[in-house]
């Protein structure tokens, strides 16, 4: 059994993926060929957004919004601790310093009354000054963005959202993207809901200027023309055959999103009153199941007996940002953020992709719930 099934999306799209890699080897448009452009139109079709630049990498994308938002030296930005380095580091790397909050533990997401005495308690000390809030739809749940846009706007902050597991998602019937926030990332690594054969991003909003800024900084800087440096830039293009891999792929995501809603029901059907299962969409709302992600104590022994039974699982994350030691310096040590702290211990994910069958989700569930309660 595969954790993410790639193979089976490949074969089911091979046709179309092929023809689209093939038509890029005849072009020799490796760089910022068509498909780029053709690919950042059906992104903003399928999201709603107004502006969508392509670009290297989801991490890239987070340091390209933070650029063009002119966050470095002496500013703070307020994320999650629970959460992939990605979202911390770039922050570092531009200068400014990331603030850790706590997460909530049944949704995994950011705790917004955590965030908000720490954005307070930020201005209180005068060291820094708060300039934004970054959160993150951890495993394909999206963050009450009602919420999050209230909290920034109150506090005059910026607000972006590392979507790199919630591309996909919708929130009150809007998609991810679709300007909920001021900019939204994503990443198209193998393993998201939508991903490419490699590294890839995007970065999503609907300011013309905010999009303007972020297109010439992912092109070194440029300007109108190609030595026109109008400002300080980095290197990070998508390359044109992973967005023509992409292409196929985004037609087929609808679909995808659907099925993997069907799967996750599923599980919690299955799960319901054994373990501790993730918070379900309701309404117009759809998560992205990056990944269906469960809470069992005793988890080193549950996930042996899983591995036992032929049953792939995951951890993300077995440490928290501000418990990791390049982070150290920039949390209050443990004990700090409990339910973050909580939730690095419990966390269990199972497979999840869109191809999963019904038996086999019933084969996995069957197989938790006997780790669960292990045999003397």
């Amino acid at each position: 059994m595969q954790f993410i099934d790639l193979k089976t999306q490949y074969a089911l799209l091979k046709p179309e993926i092929d023809a689209r890699i093939q038509g890029v080897l005849d072009a020799q448009a490796f760089i910022q060929g068509p498909e780029v452009r053709e690919l950042e139109a059906a992104l903003a079709d399928f999201s709603g957004a107004k502006r969508v630049v392509t670009c290297a990498n989801g991490t890239d994308a987070l340091q390209l919004a933070l650029m063009a938002l002119g966050i470095g030296v002496g500013d703070a930005v307020f994320v999650p601790s629970f959460t992939y380095t990605a979202t911390a580091e770039v922050i570092l790397l531009l200068g400014a310093r990331p603030v850790f909050v706590d997460s909530d533990p049944d949704t995994f997401n950011i705790d917004f009354d955590s965030a908000e005495a720490a954005i307070e308690q930020t201005r209180k000390e005068g060291r820094l000054r708060p300039a934004a809030l970054m959160t993150v739809d951890l495993f394909g749940l999206p963050v009450d963005y009602d919420r999050a846009r209230d909290l920034a706007d109150r506090q005059g902050l910026a607000f972006i959202s590392d979507a790199a597991q919630g591309f996909g998602a919708s929130f009150k019937g809007r998609r991810v993207g679709s300007g909920i926030a001021d900019i939204t990332t994503t990443s198209f690594f193998p393993a998201k809901p939508l991903g490419c054969y490699g590294d890839g991003g995007a970065v999503f909003t609907d300011d013309d200027r905010i999009a303007a800024v972020i297109r010439s900084i992912c092109l070194h800087g440029k300007g109108q023309e190609k030595y026109d440096v109008v400002r300080v830039g980095v290197n990070s293009r998508l390359d044109t055959l992973q967005a023509a891999i992409l292409i196929p792929k985004l037609a087929a995501f609808r679909d995808e999103l659907e099925k993997r809603h069907a799967v996750a029901q599923r599980y919690t059907e299955r799960l319901k009153g054994h373990v501790a299962t993730p918070q379900l969409a309701e309404g117009d709302d759809r998560f992205a199941w990056a990944q269906y992600t469960v809470k069992v104590d005793d988890r080193d022994g549950v996930q042996a007996r899983l591995k036992a039974a032929g049953i792939p699982s995951n951890v993300y994350y077995p440490r928290p940002m501000h418990l990791q030691s390049a982070y150290l310096e920039y949390g209050a040590g443990e004990g700090s953020l409990p339910a973050a702290e909580q939730l690095s211990r419990v966390v269990l994910s199972l497979p999840m992709h869109p191809y999963l069958s019904d038996n086999e989700v019933d084969q996995v569930s069957a197989a938790l719930i006997s780790a669960l309660a292990p045999k003397d």
